[in-house]
């Protein structure tokens, strides 16, 4: 599999100033430790304080330079968060379906642990407004996409809850829209009901790019994914950056949850003592 080197750019967050720079000092020794990826320069900011912020106004950028698979890349992606990856080389990475149906599922079930600890990522706007998006795509209309496009055909089964099938389907079919996913089919199968609640799950055949397939992953952690389409995928340096950029980004969300919910509470506190 093709090498990637990449540099990331892992912000570091706290209310503390002596806190944050033991984190600090914990993340450098982690990356000099590291086993799953090659580690190059490693670069500690000093400790900078933002007096207009409140909550967290201790803030410091470890930058890194990584050397890795893209398996690996990911891997490290999830286990350090980072702010920003840039994607040094390759100008782009061909990878064939199944190696990526691999990858996806380990973002799967790695982002559908921190979900089940710290709550779901998908929020939208209200959706109602949106328009019905067209379902169903002839052979020439995936094939235009596909090759003309390099958008990928997969197929996704998540987990989700509702007021009823209809309901669901609706939804769904409006976020997958929102996310940028054009819909070739889509199947509700109810589980359960529960609590004036029913508990499906929903099987969809969609047609995108890289980053939207990447991006929906680590948001949904579907419980099954399979491309279908094509066999090899050919992705690009910034395709990669944007989708790894993302993907920490989501974790670093939902890893800060706990401290953000804390430091609001006790912002709200002293305002209910003043």
């Amino acid at each position: 599999m093709t090498t990637m080197k990449v540099r990331f750019y892992i912000e570091a967050l706290s209310n503390d100033k002596k806190a944050l720079e033991r984190a600090v000092e914990e993340i450098v020794k982690s990356l000099k430790n590291e086993t799953g990826v090659k580690v190059g320069d490693i670069i500690a900011e000093e400790v900078l304080e933002n007096p207009e912020e409140e909550m967290l106004k201790y803030s410091s950028m470890v930058e890194a330079e990584l050397e890795g698979s893209f398996e690996e890349i990911v891997r490290a992606t999830m286990k350090y968060a980072p702010a920003i990856v840039e994607v040094v080389s390759p100008a782009k990475l061909e990878i064939d379906g199944k190696s990526l149906m691999k990858i996806l599922g380990e973002i799967s079930l790695f982002m559908g642990k921190l979900m089940d600890r710290f709550g779901p990522l998908v929020a939208y706007p209200p959706l109602d407004k949106i328009p019905k998006p067209k379902v169903g795509y002839s052979r020439e209309e995936i094939e235009e996409l596909i090759i003309d496009g390099k958008e990928i055909l997969y197929r996704f089964v998540i987990e989700t809850f509702g007021k009823d099938k209809e309901s669901i389907e609706e939804t769904m079919l409006e976020a997958f829209n929102y996310e940028g996913c054009r819909i070739n089919k889509i199947l509700v199968k109810v589980q359960e009901e529960r609590d004036d609640r029913i508990y499906a799950l929903v099987a969809s055949e969609l047609i995108s790019p890289f980053e939207v397939l990447f991006q929906l992953t680590a948001k949904y952690a579907p419980v099954a994914i399979s491309i279908i389409e094509p066999e090899i995928v050919d992705i690009s340096a910034t395709e990669l950056q944007n989708a790894l950029t993302d993907l920490g980004g989501f974790v670093h969300e939902l890893i800060h949850r706990p401290l953000r919910k804390k430091l609001i509470k006790a912002d709200t506190f002293k305002l209910g003592l003043s």
